[in-house]
């Protein structure tokens, strides 16, 4: 297969420091005409890309700079390459575009062979945008993980591109001590973007991080992730409607929460709040429910602290082996009780392993300020009308502790079925009447997988 020149390619345009490999691809039947695509990418890319469906590596920090767009076609695979520290970071200013289709996701993943993949194979996606978050304008935060990038600013609006019907696996690398890459990193990004049917997989810290910022998105889904699979800082105020989440066994060594959200890391009363609106979530713990993992460090369904607000609603918190909900710190718990924040219309049910004589799905860590008691009955009066199930068969979701073919459908007379109520919610978030993530119909067929260490790319 003939390579050719950078100079000779007219089809695409990109700066020199890109490394790039060019295949050479035949047009029409007879024609002779040859367009060139690149196959591998490095360095800078600091100028619009569009890439037809196909394969293509990336090898070590890709950086997508202002101005620029990264363009990946529906069906494209995109494979990292392991044998260095890899991630695809997009600068403020910059877009990516992955806009896949249900029955063509775009697969980023490991570069490794079928059965030899794992979690931190490679960084994943980091995206910075112009949203505001708590952080100083000046100096701007900077990103985890080595990449060093600014982020954050006053656009809430903020337009970084779109991902959609997109897989992210084997992702979540620890590039430096406490900074780590997930497996999708958005930073300060903004409402502008599109961030639906997106499932991360096998990630060796988050699935999902979100550094401040407004987006919103539909359709998440955090498969087996080592950390938490969503986790809120510095001040991000967007909104999440049908997501799930399911456990695997491994876990890195920090506590892992299925939902973990922190105002900043200190605790303090920086503007504006973290405070996540999240509706129609199903969490669902370790699925090897005979005994404890080897550790403790899977813990909470939900672990709201660090001085956070939220609105969690709708949702199932299922088999959690912490409590299902935690309250963690002074500042937090007195947002509760100034209703500041709202967990309403949730069904759960945890195994509360970690609790000693305190088995209760609900937690506060100061007995004085908010009892145990008080906020079981709080959150399970008229008003709040959560549900503390019997058991974790008592949801009646198809099958859900399935790990390679989970299925979180409710079934016949489930109590996933009635229950939710939006008052108070924006018209993002569409009614119905079902709690959790899905209704009769299961979104996620088609486009995701859930055994990626299998796969033939």
């Amino acid at each position: 297969m003939k390579k050719l020149l950078l100079a000779a390619i007219t089809a695409f345009t990109f700066t020199a420091c890109v490394k790039v490999e060019f295949n050479e691809t035949t047009g029409g039947s007879g024609s002779g005409d040859t367009t060139a695509i690149p196959t591998t990418l490095s360095g800078r890319i600091d100028r619009s890309l569009s890439l037809p469906r196909g394969k293509y590596t990336l090898t070590g920090f890709v950086y997508v700079g202002k101005g620029a767009t990264l363009e990946f076609a529906a069906g494209s695979i995109i494979v990292a390459d392991g044998s260095v520290k890899t991630a695809l970071i997009i600068e403020q200013g910059a877009k990516l575009v992955a806009d896949g289709k249900a029955d063509a996701p775009i697969v980023f993943t490991s570069n490794k062979a079928a059965n030899t993949r794992t979690n931190m194979d490679w960084g994943g996606i980091s995206i910075c945008g112009y949203a505001p978050t708590n952080r100083p304008l000046v100096p701007a935060p900077i990103t985890e993980g080595g990449s060093n990038r600014p982020y954050g600013g006053t656009d809430a609006g903020d337009n970084s591109g779109i991902l959609r019907y997109v897989r992210i696996e084997f992702a979540g690398i620890t590039a430096e001590n406490n900074s780590e890459l997930n497996g999708l990193t958005l930073y300060g990004v903004g409402a502008g973007t599109i961030i639906e049917n997106v499932q991360t997989s096998f990630c060796g810290d988050d699935g999902f991080e979100f550094f401040g910022g407004t987006v919103n998105c539909k359709n998440l889904i955090s498969y087996a992730s080592g950390d938490d699979d969503f986790d809120f800082d510095f001040g991000y105020n967007g909104q999440i409607q049908y997501a799930v989440s399911l456990r695997d066994k491994f876990h890195d060594d920090d506590d892992a929460n299925q939902i973990e959200c922190d105002n900043d890391a200190s605790a303090t009363t920086a503007l504006p709040y973290t405070r996540p609106v999240l509706s129609n979530f199903t969490l669902i713990g370790v699925f090897d429910t005979t005994g404890l993992p080897s550790n403790a460090r899977h813990r909470f369904g939900n672990r709201w602290r660090r001085a956070t607000r939220f609105e969690f609603r709708n949702s199932i918190i299922l088999g959690s082996w912490g409590n299902a909900m935690a309250l963690d710190g002074d500042a937090t718990i007195n947002g509760f009780l100034n209703n500041e924040s709202i967990f309403r219309n949730n069904l759960v049910f945890s195994y509360n392993r970690f609790s000693g004589s305190a088995q209760t799905a609900f937690i506060s860590t100061n007995q004085t300020l908010l009892s145990n008691a008080t906020l079981l009955s709080t959150l399970t009066n008229t008003t709040n009308a959560n549900t503390v199930l019997a058991d974790q068969n008592a949801a009646m979701l198809t099958a859900p502790f399935n790990f390679t073919a989970p299925n979180f459908v409710p079934t016949t007379g489930s109590p996933a079925l009635t229950g939710a109520s939006y008052g108070g919610l924006s018209a993002f978030f569409s009614t119905g009447a079902f709690r959790g993530a899905f209704g009769t119909t299961n979104w996620m067929q088609g486009w995701t997988s859930f055994t990626p260490q299998t796969n033939v790319y």
